[in-house]
C-alpha cells in the first residue's frame, strides 16, 4: 500500500498542501492541466523552489486576477463547478465531499443550513484550485492511503470576515471535532479551514509515522514566517510492504419498493460523493410480491453518519439495517509501463510475493484509445502484455 504521511509539526493550510506534494514529485505543468478541466479562468497556479527559515521547500501560489468575479458561493454552486468537469471521477467525488464537509463545518458554526451558507473566502477562485489540486496530486503520487500527525493549531487570535476570533476559529474548531491536537504556542493561525478540510477529510488515521519505506520526502512552504518552527509542511510517501492487508468496512442496507429508477441512480452518485467505498443495488421482492431494490453499502465506519443522512434524505426508507465486516486486500501498488499507444499505469495486485492481478487505469486505456483510433481493448492487453515482460 503506498501512504502518503502528512507532518504537520507546523500546521497545515491548502497552498502548503499543494506545495508539498509538487515537492514530493508532482509536476507543476501536469497538475495545470489536470484543474484547467475544471475549466476556472482568473488565476494562475506556480511553483518556487525557495529557502523557509534554512529549509528547502516549495512554496505553491494562485494568484487571482483582481478583476475576476468573487461570487459567495454556495455548496451547490461548488458542485455544479466540479461534478460536469472531466476530472477522474476519484478525484471529483474527493473535492465534493471536502467541500461538503467545509459547508457542514461552517453551518454549524453559525447555527445555519448547509444550503444557506456562502462560502466566502473557500468558496474562492484559490480554495477550489487548493482542493482539486491536492486530489489531483495524491491521485498523482499514486496514493492509496493518507495518515497525517497530529495537527496543531496556533495560539491567539486571528482577524476574519466576522471579527477577530480566537485560534482555532471557529469553522476550523468544528472540522477537528474527533482529531488528535498537537499542543503548541506558535502565535497566529497554523492550520486554515482549507487544510484542516483536505486532510481531515482524506486521512484514515493519525499519529506518528507508521512503518514504512520512505521513497519521496516533500516540503511545503507556507506565506508566514514562525517565531518557533518553520512554517512548512512535510508529507513522507512510500510503501508500506504488507504482504496483504486487512480492515473493517461498515455495511448498511436498505429496501425500497416506491421508488424510480431515476431517484435510485441519483441516490447511488450521492452515496458515493458522500465518501461510500462502494455501493451496489440488488432486485429483490418484498411484501406482497412486490418487485423492489436493496441498495447495499459499503464504508468507513467514519463515514456512517454520513451514508445514512443521504439515505434517509434520498430515499423513502424508514429505517438502515447497519453491521461491520472484516475484509481482507490484497497489497496494492501502483506502475506506470510503455505501451506502442503511450504510458498506461497499472494497479498491481500481490499476496506476499506473488502477483495475484494487474489492472490497467480504464481512463489512460480509454484515452490512449481515442488517440490512436484503436479498440480499447487491445490497449488494455497491450498494457498487460507489458508489465508481463517485466520481471
Amino acid at each position: 500500500m503506498r501512504i502518503a504521511y502528512f507532518d504537520c509539526f507546523s500546521g497545515a493550510s491548502g497552498d502548503m498542501i499543494l506545495g508539498a506534494c509538487l515537492d514530493a514529485g508532482v509536476a507543476v505543468d501536469a497538475l495545470r492541466r489536470e484543474i484547467d478541466r475544471v475549466g476556472l479562468s482568473g488565476y494562475t497556479l506556480s511553483a518556487e523552489r525557495i529557502r523557509k527559515q534554512g529549509f528547502a521547500a516549495t512554496q505553491a501560489t494562485v494568484a487571482v486576477d483582481p478583476a475576476a468575479p468573487k461570487p459567495h458561493r454556495h455548496l451547490r454552486h461548488i458542485v455544479e463547478i466540479i461534478e460536469p468537469s472531466s476530472l477522474k471521477e476519484k478525484t471529483k467525488r474527493q473535492a465534493v465531499r471536502i467541500f461538503t464537509r467545509l459547508a457542514e463545518a461552517e453551518a454549524a458554526a453559525h447555527g445555519t443550513s448547509v444550503e444557506k451558507v456562502h462560502f466566502h473566502e473557500v468558496g474562492a477562485i484559490d480554495a477550489l484550485v487548493d482542493i482539486v489540486g491536492a486530489c489531483v496530486c495524491l491521485d498523482m503520487l499514486g496514493i492509496d492511503e493518507v495518515r497525517c500527525s497530529p495537527i496543531p493549531t496556533g495560539s491567539g487570535a486571528v482577524a476574519c470576515e466576522h471579527g477577530v476570533m480566537p485560534v482555532p476559529a471557529p469553522g476550523t474548531a468544528v472540522l477537528l471535532k474527533g482529531v488528535p491536537l498537537a499542543a503548541c504556542d506558535e502565535p497566529g493561525e497554523l492550520t486554515t479551514p482549507t487544510g484542516a478540510a483536505i486532510l481531515t477529510t482524506l486521512a484514515t488515521g493519525y499519529g506518528p509515522l507508521p512503518a514504512m519505506t520512505i521513497e519521496a520526502i516533500g516540503c511545503g512552504a507556507g506565506r508566514r514566517d514562525g517565531r518557533t518552527r518553520p512554517n512548512l509542511l512535510r508529507v513522507l510517501i512510500g510503501e508500506t510492504g504488507m504482504p496483504d492487508e486487512a480492515d473493517e468496512v461498515v455495511v448498511l442496507e436498505t429496501n425500497l419498493d416506491d421508488m424510480t429508477p431515476q431517484t435510485v441512480g441519483f441516490t447511488v452518485d450521492r452515496l458515493l460523493a458522500a465518501g461510500a467505498l462502494d455501493v451496489f443495488c440488488t432486485p429483490i421482492y418484498m411484501k406482497k410480491n412486490r418487485p423492489a431494490v436493496m441498495i447495499s453499502v459499503l464504508a468507513e465506519p467514519t463515514a456512517q453518519a454520513a451514508i445514512e443522512g443521504v439515505l434517509f434524505a434520498e430515499t423513502t426508507t424508514f429505517g438502515i439495517r447497519s453491521y461491520r465486516a472484516s475484509r481482507r486486500k490484497l497489497h496494492r501498488s501502483h506502475e506506470t509501463v510503455e505501451t506502442p499507444y503511450g504510458p498506461i499505469r497499472l494497479k498491481v495486485g500481490r499476496q506476499g510475493s506473488s502477483i495475484r492481478t494487474v489492472t490497467p487505469e480504464f481512463e489512460d486505456c480509454r484515452a490512449a484509445a481515442e488517440r490512436a483510433g484503436v479498440p480499447l481493448r487491445e490497449v488494455v492487453a497491450a498494457a498487460v502484455e507489458a508489465r508481463s515482460s517485466k520481471p
